[in-house]
């Protein structure tokens, strides 16, 4: 089994620009807080909300939203589909699997210790 790393390297190696313009798209679209609110609520929210759910939870102007919402699309965190005139947004968890293999990296350490030869 290949090592966290080496599994990032390989897919680096593989399609640079792509991994990692995933990982940029991700990672900038989490960074900002109201991003991370819709998420989070879609989440607890079954993973699905309609646009006008989603707005609601917000005091500014609609526009401002749409644009959270495109920038999460863009990033592949979330997709919609449309009922009728109704957009339905759904998070996308499979995306955000980028963000835990990404920290678990962190959780291991680079340098393990060497296993000594007992010298008999």
């Amino acid at each position: 089994m290949f090592s966290l790393y080496t599994k990032y390297i390989g897919m680096a190696r593989e399609a640079p620009a792509v991994r990692l313009d995933a990982y940029e798209a991700v990672f900038t679209a989490l960074a900002h807080p109201v991003r991370r609110r819709i998420l989070v609520t879609l989440h607890f929210h079954g993973g699905s909300m309609t646009a006008g759910e989603i707005a609601s939870m917000f005091e500014h102007a609609w526009p401002t939203t749409t644009g959270h919402m495109r920038g999460l699309e863009s990033a592949g965190l979330i997709h919609h589909d449309r009922q009728g005139r109704t957009r339905v947004y759904h998070l996308d968890r499979r995306r955000l699997e980028l963000v835990r293999d990404w920290l678990a990296w962190f959780s291991r350490d680079p340098h393990p210790p060497r296993q000594r030869r007992n010298r008999s």
